[in-house]
Protein backbone atom coordinates (compact mmCIF):
# COMPACT_ATOMS: atom_id res chain seq x y z
CA UNK A 1 0.00 0.00 0.00
CA UNK A 2 2.57 2.32 0.89
CA UNK A 3 4.75 1.60 -2.59
CA UNK A 4 1.56 2.49 -4.05
CA UNK A 5 1.12 5.67 -1.87
CA UNK A 6 4.82 6.43 -3.22
CA UNK A 7 4.49 5.71 -6.70
CA UNK A 8 1.50 7.91 -7.07
CA UNK A 9 3.55 10.98 -4.78
CA UNK A 10 5.90 10.77 -7.84
CA UNK A 11 3.56 10.91 -10.45
CA UNK A 12 1.55 13.87 -9.19
CA UNK A 13 4.92 15.28 -8.59
CA UNK A 14 6.23 14.52 -12.05
CA UNK A 15 3.10 15.74 -13.71
CA UNK A 16 3.15 19.16 -11.26
CA UNK A 17 6.92 19.65 -12.70
CA UNK A 18 5.41 19.25 -16.52
CA UNK A 19 2.54 21.56 -15.92
CA UNK A 20 4.76 24.36 -14.15
CA UNK A 21 7.64 24.08 -16.73
CA UNK A 22 4.48 24.29 -19.45
CA UNK A 23 3.01 26.99 -17.50
CA UNK A 24 6.64 29.22 -17.06
CA UNK A 25 5.97 28.07 -21.16
CA UNK A 26 3.79 29.61 -21.95
CA UNK A 27 4.15 32.82 -19.81
CA UNK A 28 7.23 33.15 -22.09
CA UNK A 29 4.66 32.79 -24.98
CA UNK A 30 2.17 35.65 -24.08
CA UNK A 31 5.33 37.81 -23.65
CA UNK A 32 6.77 37.08 -26.72
CA UNK A 33 7.28 40.07 -28.64
CA UNK A 34 5.55 41.51 -31.65
CA UNK A 35 8.57 42.51 -33.33
CA UNK A 36 12.41 42.07 -32.91
CA UNK A 37 14.87 44.60 -34.34
CA UNK A 38 18.47 43.03 -35.86
CA UNK A 39 21.44 45.23 -37.11
CA UNK A 40 22.54 43.98 -40.49
CA UNK A 41 25.43 42.26 -39.90
CA UNK A 42 24.70 40.97 -36.36
CA UNK A 43 22.20 37.89 -35.68
CA UNK A 44 20.00 36.68 -32.90
CA UNK A 45 18.97 33.00 -31.67
CA UNK A 46 15.73 32.41 -29.91
CA UNK A 47 14.71 29.28 -28.10
CA UNK A 48 11.12 27.64 -28.40
CA UNK A 49 10.52 24.52 -26.91
CA UNK A 50 7.73 22.01 -27.71
CA UNK A 51 4.58 22.12 -28.93
CA UNK A 52 5.35 25.46 -29.78
CA UNK A 53 7.54 26.31 -33.08
CA UNK A 54 8.71 29.40 -35.56
CA UNK A 55 8.22 29.53 -39.19
CA UNK A 56 9.20 31.67 -41.65
CA UNK A 57 6.90 33.70 -44.42
CA UNK A 58 8.19 32.38 -47.67
CA UNK A 59 8.31 36.34 -49.00
CA UNK A 60 10.87 37.10 -46.13
CA UNK A 61 13.54 34.92 -46.70
CA UNK A 62 15.44 37.59 -48.99
CA UNK A 63 15.26 39.67 -46.12
CA UNK A 64 16.72 36.68 -42.92
CA UNK A 65 18.45 33.29 -43.27
CA UNK A 66 16.29 31.20 -41.20
CA UNK A 67 18.37 28.41 -39.54
CA UNK A 68 16.53 25.94 -37.15
CA UNK A 69 19.16 24.09 -34.54
CA UNK A 70 17.94 21.08 -32.96
CA UNK A 71 20.78 18.53 -32.94
CA UNK A 72 18.88 16.22 -30.00
CA UNK A 73 17.01 14.27 -31.15
CA UNK A 74 14.69 14.22 -28.20
CA UNK A 75 14.67 17.85 -27.00
CA UNK A 76 11.96 19.37 -26.63
CA UNK A 77 13.64 22.88 -27.62
CA UNK A 78 14.18 24.38 -30.88
CA UNK A 79 16.72 27.14 -31.55
CA UNK A 80 16.60 29.13 -34.18
CA UNK A 81 19.28 31.42 -35.33
CA UNK A 82 18.22 34.76 -37.50
CA UNK A 83 20.77 36.59 -40.19
CA UNK A 84 19.98 39.54 -41.80
CA UNK A 85 20.77 39.46 -45.37
CA UNK A 86 18.59 42.51 -46.28
CA UNK A 87 17.02 45.74 -44.98
CA UNK A 88 13.49 45.58 -44.34
CA UNK A 89 10.57 43.78 -42.17
CA UNK A 90 10.88 40.16 -42.48
CA UNK A 91 7.43 38.20 -40.98
CA UNK A 92 7.74 34.82 -38.53
CA UNK A 93 4.34 33.15 -37.34
CA UNK A 94 4.51 31.71 -33.59
CA UNK A 95 2.24 27.96 -33.96
CA UNK A 96 1.48 25.31 -31.39
CA UNK A 97 2.10 21.99 -32.64
CA UNK A 98 3.39 23.50 -35.95
CA UNK A 99 -0.47 23.78 -37.08
CA UNK A 100 -2.46 26.78 -35.30
CA UNK A 101 -0.80 29.87 -35.32
CA UNK A 102 -0.40 31.82 -31.95
CA UNK A 103 1.19 35.12 -33.22
CA UNK A 104 2.83 36.99 -36.21
CA UNK A 105 6.24 38.31 -35.13
CA UNK A 106 7.67 40.80 -37.22
CA UNK A 107 11.89 41.14 -37.90
CA UNK A 108 12.93 44.38 -38.23
CA UNK A 109 16.40 44.81 -40.43
CA UNK A 110 18.03 47.80 -39.56
CA UNK A 111 21.17 49.50 -40.68
CA UNK A 112 24.11 50.18 -38.06
CA UNK A 113 22.86 52.98 -35.49
CA UNK A 114 25.55 55.91 -34.98
CA UNK A 115 25.13 57.47 -31.67
CA UNK A 116 27.39 60.51 -30.23
CA UNK A 117 27.62 59.18 -26.36
CA UNK A 118 26.82 61.30 -23.53
CA UNK A 119 27.85 61.78 -20.10
CA UNK A 120 27.77 65.04 -19.23
CA UNK A 121 25.58 65.94 -15.96
CA UNK A 122 21.68 67.62 -17.48
CA UNK A 123 19.25 69.49 -15.52
CA UNK A 124 16.05 67.86 -15.70
CA UNK A 125 12.66 70.38 -15.24
CA UNK A 126 9.73 68.60 -15.95
CA UNK A 127 6.38 69.47 -15.92
CA UNK A 128 3.30 66.71 -15.75
CA UNK A 129 0.56 65.76 -17.63
CA UNK A 130 -2.27 67.82 -15.51
CA UNK A 131 -1.51 67.24 -11.31
CA UNK A 132 -0.38 64.41 -10.00
CA UNK A 133 -2.02 63.38 -6.63
CA UNK A 134 0.32 63.22 -3.84
CA UNK A 135 -1.90 63.09 -0.50
CA UNK A 136 -5.65 63.41 0.22
CA UNK A 137 -6.85 65.35 3.61
CA UNK A 138 -9.74 66.34 5.47
CA UNK A 139 -11.10 69.89 5.08
CA UNK A 140 -13.00 71.99 7.94
CA UNK A 141 -15.46 73.38 6.31
CA UNK A 142 -17.12 76.45 7.02
CA UNK A 143 -20.52 74.82 8.63
CA UNK A 144 -17.94 73.43 11.66
CA UNK A 145 -17.70 69.71 9.91
CA UNK A 146 -15.13 67.88 7.88
CA UNK A 147 -15.27 66.36 4.95
CA UNK A 148 -12.89 64.37 2.18
CA UNK A 149 -14.86 65.09 -0.88
CA UNK A 150 -12.02 63.58 -2.96
CA UNK A 151 -11.09 60.30 -1.14
CA UNK A 152 -15.45 59.97 -1.24
CA UNK A 153 -15.52 60.31 -4.77
CA UNK A 154 -12.68 57.60 -5.35
CA UNK A 155 -9.93 59.65 -6.43
CA UNK A 156 -6.61 58.30 -5.13
CA UNK A 157 -2.61 58.32 -4.24
CA UNK A 158 -0.63 58.65 -7.78
CA UNK A 159 -4.17 59.67 -10.09
CA UNK A 160 -3.57 62.29 -12.55
CA UNK A 161 -6.05 64.97 -12.87
CA UNK A 162 -6.15 66.22 -15.93
CA UNK A 163 -9.48 67.91 -16.53
CA UNK A 164 -12.03 69.90 -14.36
CA UNK A 165 -15.48 70.37 -16.32
CA UNK A 166 -14.04 69.50 -19.70
CA UNK A 167 -11.25 72.12 -18.93
CA UNK A 168 -7.30 71.10 -19.54
CA UNK A 169 -5.42 71.67 -16.24
CA UNK A 170 -2.32 74.04 -16.38
CA UNK A 171 -0.89 73.51 -12.95
CA UNK A 172 -1.68 74.00 -9.61
CA UNK A 173 -2.90 76.85 -9.51
CA UNK A 174 -4.96 76.35 -12.23
CA UNK A 175 -6.92 73.91 -10.22
CA UNK A 176 -7.39 76.47 -7.08
CA UNK A 177 -8.71 79.17 -9.73
CA UNK A 178 -11.23 76.93 -11.32
CA UNK A 179 -12.52 75.63 -8.15
CA UNK A 180 -13.42 79.03 -6.79
CA UNK A 181 -15.30 79.75 -9.97
CA UNK A 182 -17.10 76.67 -9.92
CA UNK A 183 -17.70 76.76 -6.01
CA UNK A 184 -19.87 74.85 -4.32
CA UNK A 185 -21.30 72.86 -7.75
CA UNK A 186 -20.51 69.28 -7.94
CA UNK A 187 -17.45 69.24 -11.01
CA UNK A 188 -16.33 66.41 -13.55
CA UNK A 189 -13.23 65.72 -12.86
CA UNK A 190 -10.97 63.33 -15.91
CA UNK A 191 -8.36 61.34 -13.65
CA UNK A 192 -5.66 58.90 -15.38
CA UNK A 193 -4.65 55.88 -13.46
CA UNK A 194 -2.42 53.35 -14.50
CA UNK A 195 -3.34 54.93 -18.24
CA UNK A 196 -6.40 54.41 -17.95
CA UNK A 197 -9.24 57.57 -18.05
CA UNK A 198 -12.08 57.64 -15.46
CA UNK A 199 -14.72 60.52 -14.79
CA UNK A 200 -15.67 61.12 -11.35
CA UNK A 201 -17.99 63.33 -10.22
CA UNK A 202 -17.12 65.57 -6.92
CA UNK A 203 -18.46 68.38 -5.12
CA UNK A 204 -16.19 70.92 -3.67
CA UNK A 205 -16.29 72.19 0.07
CA UNK A 206 -15.58 75.99 1.06
CA UNK A 207 -12.90 75.50 3.80
CA UNK A 208 -12.92 77.29 6.97
CA UNK A 209 -9.66 77.93 6.65
CA UNK A 210 -9.31 80.59 3.75
CA UNK A 211 -12.12 80.48 2.59
CA UNK A 212 -11.60 78.75 -0.73
CA UNK A 213 -13.32 75.77 -2.25
CA UNK A 214 -11.04 72.56 -2.29
CA UNK A 215 -11.75 69.10 -2.88
CA UNK A 216 -9.13 67.49 0.22
CA UNK A 217 -6.10 66.72 -2.15
CA UNK A 218 -2.29 67.80 -2.44
CA UNK A 219 -1.07 67.95 -5.70
CA UNK A 220 2.25 68.12 -7.70
CA UNK A 221 2.92 69.82 -11.17
CA UNK A 222 6.33 69.64 -11.36
CA UNK A 223 10.16 68.38 -10.49
CA UNK A 224 13.45 69.26 -11.00
CA UNK A 225 16.74 67.12 -10.29
CA UNK A 226 20.32 66.32 -11.65
CA UNK A 227 21.06 63.17 -14.28
CA UNK A 228 23.08 62.04 -17.37
CA UNK A 229 22.81 62.48 -20.93
CA UNK A 230 23.30 58.79 -22.58
CA UNK A 231 23.16 59.31 -26.22
CA UNK A 232 22.41 61.70 -28.81
CA UNK A 233 21.51 60.69 -32.47
CA UNK A 234 22.77 63.51 -35.17
CA UNK A 235 19.94 61.92 -38.05
CA UNK A 236 16.56 62.45 -35.56
CA UNK A 237 18.25 64.94 -33.45
CA UNK A 238 16.98 63.09 -30.69
CA UNK A 239 18.25 62.15 -27.16
CA UNK A 240 18.07 59.67 -24.65
CA UNK A 241 19.45 60.24 -20.85
CA UNK A 242 18.67 58.61 -17.05
CA UNK A 243 17.78 55.08 -18.33
CA UNK A 244 15.09 55.14 -15.85
CA UNK A 245 12.03 57.28 -14.96
CA UNK A 246 11.27 59.77 -12.72
CA UNK A 247 9.07 59.43 -10.56
CA UNK A 248 7.33 61.05 -7.95
CA UNK A 249 9.15 61.35 -4.68
CA UNK A 250 6.14 60.54 -2.48
CA UNK A 251 4.01 58.23 -4.27
CA UNK A 252 6.65 56.65 -6.75
CA UNK A 253 4.24 57.10 -9.37
CA UNK A 254 5.63 57.32 -12.65
CA UNK A 255 5.41 61.06 -13.58
CA UNK A 256 3.52 61.61 -16.81
CA UNK A 257 5.36 64.62 -18.83
CA UNK A 258 3.27 67.03 -20.66
CA UNK A 259 6.48 69.50 -21.67
CA UNK A 260 10.02 69.92 -19.93
CA UNK A 261 13.60 70.50 -20.70
CA UNK A 262 16.93 69.30 -20.04
CA UNK A 263 19.86 71.96 -19.31
CA UNK A 264 23.36 71.98 -19.12
CA UNK A 265 24.49 71.78 -15.68
CA UNK A 266 27.69 72.06 -13.19
CA UNK A 267 28.38 69.49 -11.23
CA UNK A 268 29.05 71.40 -7.87
CA UNK A 269 29.88 68.41 -5.02
CA UNK A 270 29.76 65.19 -4.16
CA UNK A 271 28.16 62.98 -1.23
CA UNK A 272 29.88 59.63 -1.33
CA UNK A 273 28.10 56.51 -1.42
CA UNK A 274 28.63 54.16 1.29
CA UNK A 275 26.81 50.68 2.43
CA UNK A 276 23.16 51.28 3.23
CA UNK A 277 23.14 55.28 1.97
CA UNK A 278 23.41 55.30 -1.75
CA UNK A 279 25.80 58.86 -2.28
CA UNK A 280 24.59 61.67 -5.04
CA UNK A 281 25.72 64.48 -7.64
CA UNK A 282 24.85 67.83 -6.55
CA UNK A 283 24.74 70.32 -9.22
CA UNK A 284 23.27 73.80 -10.78
CA UNK A 285 21.70 75.03 -13.85
CA UNK A 286 20.37 78.32 -14.45
CA UNK A 287 19.04 80.44 -17.30
CA UNK A 288 16.88 80.07 -20.34
CA UNK A 289 20.81 80.19 -22.46
CA UNK A 290 21.64 76.78 -21.11
CA UNK A 291 18.77 74.71 -22.45
CA UNK A 292 19.51 71.77 -24.47
CA UNK A 293 16.39 70.33 -25.68
CA UNK A 294 12.30 69.74 -24.23
CA UNK A 295 11.44 65.92 -22.76
CA UNK A 296 8.96 64.41 -24.80
CA UNK A 297 8.43 61.45 -23.03
CA UNK A 298 8.97 60.06 -19.68
CA UNK A 299 9.14 56.32 -19.49
CA UNK A 300 10.33 53.18 -17.37
CA UNK A 301 13.38 53.32 -19.23
CA UNK A 302 14.48 56.90 -19.58
CA UNK A 303 13.29 60.35 -20.85
CA UNK A 304 13.61 61.00 -24.44
CA UNK A 305 13.11 64.33 -26.48
CA UNK A 306 14.85 66.47 -29.16
CA UNK A 307 17.65 68.57 -28.99
CA UNK A 308 17.42 72.10 -30.10
CA UNK A 309 20.83 72.92 -31.05
CA UNK A 310 23.63 70.61 -31.09
CA UNK A 311 26.24 72.55 -31.10
CA UNK A 312 26.35 73.48 -27.79
CA UNK A 313 27.83 69.91 -26.72
CA UNK A 314 28.14 67.79 -29.50
CA UNK A 315 29.87 69.55 -32.50
CA UNK A 316 33.35 68.16 -31.08
CA UNK A 317 32.43 64.87 -30.44
CA UNK A 318 32.63 61.53 -32.43
CA UNK A 319 29.60 59.24 -32.76
CA UNK A 320 30.03 55.47 -31.91
CA UNK A 321 28.14 52.48 -33.00
CA UNK A 322 25.88 50.99 -30.62
CA UNK A 323 26.44 47.28 -29.22
CA UNK A 324 23.18 44.66 -29.16
CA UNK A 325 22.75 42.50 -26.53
CA UNK A 326 24.74 39.53 -28.21
CA UNK A 327 27.92 41.59 -28.87
CA UNK A 328 27.59 42.72 -24.78
CA UNK A 329 30.79 40.22 -23.23
CA UNK A 330 31.27 39.90 -19.45
CA UNK A 331 34.89 41.75 -18.93
CA UNK A 332 36.08 44.93 -19.29
CA UNK A 333 34.47 48.15 -20.36
CA UNK A 334 33.92 52.02 -19.59
CA UNK A 335 31.30 54.80 -18.71
CA UNK A 336 31.39 58.36 -19.29
CA UNK A 337 30.72 59.99 -16.17
CA UNK A 338 30.91 64.42 -15.46
CA UNK A 339 31.65 64.03 -11.40
CA UNK A 340 33.56 67.07 -11.18
CA UNK A 341 32.30 70.68 -12.89
CA UNK A 342 31.27 69.72 -16.77
CA UNK A 343 34.09 67.85 -17.57
CA UNK A 344 33.20 64.57 -18.79
CA UNK A 345 35.57 61.73 -18.29
CA UNK A 346 36.04 58.47 -19.15
CA UNK A 347 35.92 55.40 -16.04
CA UNK A 348 37.35 51.94 -16.25
CA UNK A 349 33.92 49.04 -14.82
CA UNK A 350 33.65 45.31 -15.22
CA UNK A 351 30.73 44.01 -16.74
CA UNK A 352 30.33 41.02 -14.49
CA UNK A 353 26.52 39.55 -15.17
CA UNK A 354 24.04 39.70 -18.39
CA UNK A 355 20.81 39.04 -18.90
CA UNK A 356 19.38 37.54 -21.97
CA UNK A 357 15.88 39.44 -22.65
CA UNK A 358 13.69 39.06 -25.17
CA UNK A 359 11.49 41.96 -24.11
CA UNK A 360 12.67 45.63 -22.47
CA UNK A 361 13.87 45.29 -19.10
CA UNK A 362 16.04 47.98 -16.93
CA UNK A 363 18.21 45.36 -15.54
CA UNK A 364 20.13 44.35 -18.57
CA UNK A 365 23.44 43.85 -17.05
CA UNK A 366 25.37 44.04 -13.29
CA UNK A 367 28.41 46.28 -13.89
CA UNK A 368 31.00 46.96 -11.02
CA UNK A 369 33.29 49.73 -10.90
CA UNK A 370 37.02 49.30 -10.73
CA UNK A 371 38.28 52.43 -11.85
CA UNK A 372 40.08 53.79 -8.64
CA UNK A 373 39.88 57.59 -9.55
CA UNK A 374 35.84 57.07 -9.48
CA UNK A 375 35.55 54.95 -6.11
CA UNK A 376 37.97 57.72 -4.68
CA UNK A 377 35.61 60.79 -5.59
CA UNK A 378 32.04 58.91 -5.44
CA UNK A 379 32.28 55.32 -3.67
CA UNK A 380 30.75 53.78 -6.58
CA UNK A 381 27.81 55.15 -8.44
CA UNK A 382 25.94 57.95 -7.10
CA UNK A 383 22.00 59.21 -7.75
CA UNK A 384 22.93 61.28 -10.82
CA UNK A 385 25.07 59.43 -12.85
CA UNK A 386 22.21 57.40 -13.73
CA UNK A 387 21.97 58.02 -17.72
CA UNK A 388 26.36 57.52 -17.90
CA UNK A 389 26.52 55.64 -20.94
CA UNK A 390 28.73 52.29 -21.10
CA UNK A 391 30.92 51.46 -24.00
CA UNK A 392 32.96 47.89 -24.84
CA UNK A 393 34.76 47.18 -27.84
CA UNK A 394 34.44 51.00 -28.86
CA UNK A 395 30.24 50.40 -29.04
CA UNK A 396 27.51 52.01 -26.78
CA UNK A 397 25.90 49.07 -25.22
CA UNK A 398 24.14 50.63 -22.43
CA UNK A 399 23.85 52.63 -19.61
CA UNK A 400 23.94 52.91 -15.84
CA UNK A 401 20.40 52.42 -14.21
CA UNK A 402 20.68 51.81 -10.62
CA UNK A 403 23.03 51.81 -7.92
CA UNK A 404 23.26 48.52 -4.95
CA UNK A 405 22.24 50.31 -1.79
CA UNK A 406 24.40 47.61 0.11
CA UNK A 407 27.35 48.10 -2.47
CA UNK A 408 27.88 51.28 -4.04
CA UNK A 409 31.09 50.02 -6.33
CA UNK A 410 27.94 47.93 -7.96
CA UNK A 411 24.62 48.49 -10.29
CA UNK A 412 22.70 47.59 -13.11
CA UNK A 413 22.93 48.51 -16.66
CA UNK A 414 20.09 48.53 -19.58
CA UNK A 415 20.79 47.25 -22.89
CA UNK A 416 20.95 50.45 -25.13
CA UNK A 417 18.54 49.29 -27.62
CA UNK A 418 15.76 49.38 -25.06
CA UNK A 419 16.61 52.97 -24.74
CA UNK A 420 16.43 53.04 -28.71
CA UNK A 421 13.28 51.58 -28.71
CA UNK A 422 11.63 54.19 -26.54
CA UNK A 423 13.65 57.34 -28.47
CA UNK A 424 11.61 55.45 -31.40
CA UNK A 425 14.65 55.73 -33.17
CA UNK A 426 14.53 52.62 -34.83
CA UNK A 427 12.30 52.64 -38.19
CA UNK A 428 9.09 50.62 -37.80
CA UNK A 429 9.22 49.95 -34.45
CA UNK A 430 6.15 48.56 -33.33
CA UNK A 431 4.79 50.31 -29.95
CA UNK A 432 2.93 46.99 -28.18
CA UNK A 433 6.99 46.14 -28.14
CA UNK A 434 8.23 48.52 -25.85
CA UNK A 435 4.70 48.49 -23.56
CA UNK A 436 5.40 44.60 -22.03
CA UNK A 437 6.87 45.58 -18.73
Amino acid sequence: MSKMSSCKKLIYFTMLLIFLAYSIQVLNIVRFPSQIDIIKGDSKNLSIFFPFSLEMVEESKDIVRFITNNNERLSLKNSYNLEPTNNGIAKLKLKFFGIFPVRNVKVNVVSQTYLVPGGEAIGVKLNTKGVLVVSTSEILSVDGKTYNPAKNAGIKVGDSIIMINGVKIKDADHVIQLLNDIKSNKVKIEIERNNTKYISEVTPVKSKQDNSYRLGIWVRDKTAGIGTLTFYDPNSKKFGALGHAITDVDTGTLMKAENGEIIKAKVSSIEQGRKGSPGELKGMFFGTDDVLGKIENNTAFGIYGTIYDDTKLFNKKQALPIGTQSEVKTGKAYILANVENDSVTKYEVEIIKLEKQLIPQSKSMIIRITDERLKKKTGGIVQGMSGSPIIQNGKIIGAVTHVFVNDPTKGYGIYIEWMLKEARIYANNNSEFAEVK
